[in-house]
């Protein structure tokens, strides 16, 4: 493979933008030295760079994107939409159309408010749990890696420059599956907590109802329960993760793919709490959400037509169906050799990472660069192994035998030695204090 332009424009993307990349997630620290490529376009579950090497994704837009770049029913509605406009000065029919539609799959979800990206929800949704119970603080789970861009979540992380202690300290974590946790936190700070926000899972499940005690403790303690489904939603279930655990939150958030790439978000939630964003009340107006360009109108019309595809394809049964042809290969082709504990996929199959240790079978950035660099080397972008209903059986099977071939190195790395195949400095963690 050929990376000249790819490092020619690495150095005018530092020059021009805060690393090199708009999203941390995706910036250059995040995968192998020298081995960066900058993309040109998309098909499917193929992109191209700007060098013109072909790859496979399995990142499919951070998992916006679950029916394949450019997949051609949404790209048709959103370019009819923008034929008709994209935004006004009162609202467009399409809003109702779709908030009606997205309420209709949502048990227990009586009004919503749109917007551009997850952040925007998730912040939104504490705003209104803050306004709605006069209180101040938040509990956030401790193992669930992301909810906003804004201060109440960054400053829990060691990125946290710029944020005031004062605002830091409003912001507490309990632990995953340990409901014990958040009963402390309630103790430990009576009358102050406004609301819990978590995802239903990650790669951990829930057990022994640990979603219902944290429901309860939430309306025992007067907290609002909040659930971030942007990776959740349209991925585990069509009805959302809390459809799939059978359990209804005060307040979700859902984004990504909601719009299969496009930009459009969504805050959810019971009536009562909802419309104190609104007009028809007499307490303290909230200033919920206000985005010019949150309902644009051609971002709404892809996501309506994500939603029929679901309804009329069984999207959410393909990616779960994908998603286990890949996991099965994989782990076969690990233990082919002889990798049991060193190199590990985990998550629902709708939604796979992989975990990657080292001769100590502990968590390794070393030999996760080194996977990184040999699957890419093959033609696989590979940050994760999240699939779209665009990758076929045969794109499995040929990720599968990429895969493979990557694993024999990483085989040869543990025996012999991990300086001897890796190239440059391994990649680091998003959330740090310093570069």
């Amino acid at each position: 493979m050929n990376w000249d332009t790819s490092r020619h424009l690495q150095k005018r993307f530092h020059a021009t933008i805060p690393g090199g990349s708009h999203t941390y997630a995706k910036g250059d620290d995040q995968y192998p030295e020298g081995l960066c490529p900058y993309i040109e376009r998309g098909d499917g579950c193929r992109v191209w760079d700007v060098d013109g090497n072909e790859f496979i994704e399995y990142g499919m837009g951070n998992r916006a994107v679950t029916l394949g770049h450019g997949f051609p029913p949404v790209v048709e509605a959103a370019e009819r939409q923008m034929r008709l406009g994209i935004n006004f000065c009162r609202p467009a029919r399409i809003e109702l159309e779709y908030a009606e539609a997205l309420l209709g799959l949502v048990d227990g979800a009586e009004m919503v408010k749109f917007a551009k990206n997850g952040s925007d929800v998730t912040t939104a949704a504490v705003k209104l749990a803050r306004a709605c119970t006069g209180r101040d603080m938040v509990a956030v789970c401790a193992e669930h890696p992301f909810f906003s861009v804004e201060d109440w979540f960054i400053g829990t992380t060691p990125f946290a420059a710029g944020i005031p202690t004062e605002v830091r300290n409003l912001t507490v974590k309990f632990h995953y599956n340990d409901p014990g946790s958040l009963q402390k936190l309630f103790a430990d700070h009576p009358g102050r907590i406004a609301a819990v926000i978590l995802e239903a899972a990650t790669t951990v499940e829930p057990i022994d109802g640990f979603l219902h005690a944290v429901q309860r403790l939430c309306h025992t303690h007067g907290a609002l329960f909040i659930l971030d489904e942007m990776i959740t939603g349209f991925r585990w279930h069509l009805h959302g993760a809390q459809k799939y655990y059978g359990i209804v939150p005060d307040l979700s958030a859902f984004g990504k793919a909601m719009g299969n790439g496009f930009s459009v978000s969504a805050l959810l939630g019971k009536r009562e709490y909802m419309e104190r964003g609104g007009l028809h009340h007499d307490r303290d107006r909230v200033f919920l959400l206000s985005t010019t360009h949150g309902a644009e109108s051609h971002g709404l019309a892809a996501a309506l037509a994500v939603l029929k595809t679901y309804e009329s394809e069984n999207v959410v049964e393909r990616l779960w169906q994908q998603g286990q042809r890949l996991a099965a290969g994989v782990r076969q082709a690990v233990t082919a050799r002889g990798l049991d504990g060193y190199f590990e996929v985990l998550g629902k199959s709708c939604n796979l990472v992989y975990a990657a240790r080292d001769a100590k079978r502990q968590p390794s950035q070393e030999f996760r660069t080194l996977f990184l660099q040999e699957t890419i080397k093959r033609g696989l972008l590979m940050p994760s192994m999240v699939v779209s209903v665009a990758h076929t059986d045969a794109d499995i099977d040929r990720t599968v035998d990429m895969v493979g071939d990557a694993l024999d190195v990483y085989r040869r790395a543990l025996d012999e030695g991990i300086g001897k195949y890796l190239v440059g400095r391994p990649v680091k963690p998003v959330m740090r204090r310093l570069n």
